[in-house]
């Protein structure tokens, strides 16, 4: 079966970076679009970045310029460089496709905080 599994998240201060790695199994990734996700206390996941099979990515208009997307399709995996992070940043992280999610990994811990 499909599975996700999310690593990188920690405890930084405001204006830090982190970057967190999704490794994928299960699944033909070269094809799908892959996306990040984030969920923070009592809100609903969103979306934060997305990048197509062909390397094309899209940003949501809150971390544009400070993240970076990108995916290596032989060794299935997905990263996303996080930079200028900011208290609202704060969130469990996970990966998925895009538009259609599969079951979700555990995700990982991001904490941005003085």
């Amino acid at each position: 079966q499909v599975q996700f599994v999310e690593s990188g998240g920690d405890l930084v201060q405001p204006g830090g970076s982190l970057r967190l790695s999704c490794a994928a199994s299960g699944i033909s990734f070269s094809t799908p679009t892959m996306a990040w996700y984030r969920q923070a206390p009592g809100e609903q996941r969103s979306w934060v970045a997305r990048i197509s099979a062909a390397g094309v990515s899209v940003y949501a208009n809150n971390v544009k310029g400070r993240f970076t997307i990108a995916r290596d399709n032989a060794k299935k995996t997905v990263s996303l460089q996080m930079n200028s992070l900011k208290p609202e940043d704060t969130a469990v992280y996970y990966c998925n496709l895009f538009p259609s999610v599969v079951p979700w990994g555990q995700g990982t811990q991001v904490t941005v905080s003085s």
